[in-house]
């Protein structure tokens, strides 16, 4: 594929990725009350669910996803009911950074079904590839080799601006010490989850 086209790829989906949206609001809830540690699976599933709507969008398959609107839409409400219970667990944890660990392999299933839910449950994603993919390259032509490196590219760019985002948060965190500053950043946290779903739920 023209070098040139995935460099307008890259530049498009970081202005648009960058911008704060539900699942990014999720990710920095997640960071400032847990931590950075066990929040893996939940960026491994918002990058696979990205791929799956940009796969989606690529082949032309929307129409195949609106034969099964009924299972995105389960999807989408499963991923609302689960922040929910995130933003009460938040909510009501201890201020005490320590004592705020979960167990990492029922976290890390429980991570991956969210970020897989909110990202899957936001059919925008694959309307933004459909939009934009027409105008910077000819889908009608489109090898399996332009697509993986469309896929590539959209891996890239995800993860440098998802690790940014934790980095941010994890760093404001360390700031966090004392029990009512923590006990702040778990109710804003909680806020910020809430306020995720409650997008999600809208759209």
């Amino acid at each position: 594929m023209d070098i040139a086209a995935l460099l307008i790829f890259a530049g498009t989906l970081i202005v648009a990725a960058g911008s704060p949206g539900p699942s990014i609001a999720a990710l920095v809830a997640r960071v400032l009350t847990r931590g950075a540690r066990n929040v893996l699976p939940f960026l491994t599933a918002m990058w696979i669910g990205e791929a799956i709507w940009l796969s989606l969008a690529v082949w032309g398959l929307s129409a195949l996803a609106q034969s099964f609107q009924l299972v995105f839409v389960a999807i989408k409400w499963a991923g609302v009911a689960y922040l929910l219970y995130l933003a009460w667990r938040m909510w009501n944890a201890r201020a005490d950074v320590d004592a705020s660990n979960t167990p990492a392999k029922r976290g890390a299933a429980r991570m991956f079904a969210a970020g897989l839910a909110v990202t899957l449950g936001n059919p925008k994603i694959m309307v933004f590839y459909m939009a934009l993919l027409p105008t910077i390259i000819d889908v009608a032509t489109l090898t399996v080799t332009g697509w993986a490196e469309l896929t590539a590219t959209m891996v890239v760019v995800l993860i440098a601006i998802d690790l940014a985002w934790v980095f941010f948060a994890a760093r404001l965190r360390l700031l966090l010490k004392s029990p009512a500053a923590m006990r702040i950043a778990n109710r804003c946290s909680a806020g910020m989850m809430a306020g995720a779903a409650t997008a999600i739920a809208s759209r």
